[in-house]
């Protein structure tokens, strides 16, 4: 039987992040959207709440989090600022590869770097490769010795990207390229022939940082290698399914605060001598927004419950990442409608959450690919 309510142990979780948004994040999102960076001292105070190992097991150095109280946590920083959700996101995508392919000695060497506190980063996009990840051509050839691979191509859009200190990064290990041939390889910040390209000017999500990452004869240990020679896409997809959820968590965070906002304004609005919130129009409006974001949130706890269980959830996976980025989208778009012209001026927050929501429907899949997903799933 499914069960979502929290344990006393997941609330008291909730409410210390609940508390730092509120402190530390919220206050600050429209300064940080305007620098494209965090404020003093916040990604020390987020490494110091464990929040960039939540997926990370007990054993090196992480909470161990599971995906139903992940998701939670993730919808509290979300509602703050999905800029920030996003880069505290970026470490579990860039985590679960090697939890799923990761050897011991290979798990251990990457999260006693992020137990301190570092950030980590997945590189899979290019500049011609977005939902075509067979067509990757960042090459890795193995040198004569066998001793390891060299790296040679640019990756693009990459969340933390000049800020991680641990990359997981796929390159094509055969000619003909495919996804026969996609391999995932663990690399350091600072290897030689490894460097950040330019940094992203962002319409939305704009405080996390977006860069492009270059490989020029980069060489990589052999034991740096996850998993064989083309497990790469299975690893990958994997890894997305895994995430999608916590996407979709994030919408959740931006459609509810996005709905808090114009809720209230309703409230005090004045027009033709009464709140707007008592217009029939508007009410529907309000309706709606409340019961899109309480169905998306209720998707996303049953594709997190069903990872928890152990069930195959991929289908559930991409549903709840595809409705509920939809769901953020129409619920911001309706929020700055229902405030108008104040809705559209950047004094009020609600023109970030629409700016912010589109890229939900983009990253990690965009919902054209979930919506495959989910038909093949379905059908087949």
């Amino acid at each position: 039987m499914m069960n979502f309510s929290y344990t006393e142990e997941q609330q008291e979780l909730i409410r210390v992040v609940r508390e730092l948004v509120a402190k530390e994040i919220a206050p600050y999102a429209a300064e940080m959207d305007e620098t494209e960076k965090f404020h003093d001292g916040l990604m020390e105070k987020l490494a110091a709440q464990g929040l960039f190992s939540v997926v990370i097991p007990e054993e090196y150095g992480g909470a161990g989090l599971d995906a139903l109280t992940i998701a939670a946590l993730y919808e509290e920083i979300g509602k703050g600022c999905a800029g920030v959700a996003t880069t505290v996101a970026a470490n579990a995508l860039a985590s679960y590869p090697v939890i799923i392919a990761g050897t011991e000695a290979q798990k251990k060497k990457y999260f006693d770097v992020l137990a301190e506190g570092n950030l980590a980063a997945f590189a899979l996009t290019e500049p011609g490769t977005g939902s075509d990840a067979g067509s990757v051509s960042t090459r890795a050839v193995k040198t004569e010795d066998g001793k390891g691979y060299v790296l040679n191509g640019t990756k693009c859009f990459i969340t933390n990207g000049a800020l991680a200190e641990m990359f997981v990064v796929f390159a094509n290990t055969r000619k003909t390229g495919g996804i026969r041939g996609l391999t995932a390889f663990i690399v350091r910040k600072g290897t030689p022939g490894f460097t950040v390209g330019k940094a992203e000017n962002k319409m939305g999500i704009r405080s996390s940082n977006t860069t492009e990452l270059i490989f020029q004869d980069c060489f990589v240990p052999a034991e740096d290698r996850l998993g064989r020679e083309g497990q790469g896409f299975r690893i990958a997809m994997n890894t997305l399914d895994a995430a999608r959820p916590l996407v979709g968590a994030v919408s959740v965070g931006i459609a509810e605060a996005a709905f808090c906002a114009c809720s209230e304004y309703a409230k005090v609005r004045v027009q033709f001598g009464k709140p707007i919130a008592s217009f029939e129009m508007v009410q529907s409006m309000i309706a709606d927004m409340a019961i899109e974001i309480e169905a998306a949130r209720m998707m996303v706890q049953k594709a997190c419950w069903m990872k928890d269980q152990g069930l195959d959830f991929s289908r559930q996976a991409a549903m709840s990442k595809c409705y509920a980025s939809d769901v953020a989208m129409r619920v911001t778009t309706n929020a700055v409608q229902v405030m108008g012209g104040y809705g559209y001026i950047k004094e009020y927050p609600v023109e970030k959450y629409m700016r912010d929501a589109k890229i939900m429907q983009i990253y990690e899949g965009t919902n054209q690919i979930q919506r495959l997903v989910i038909a093949n799933k379905s059908l087949y």
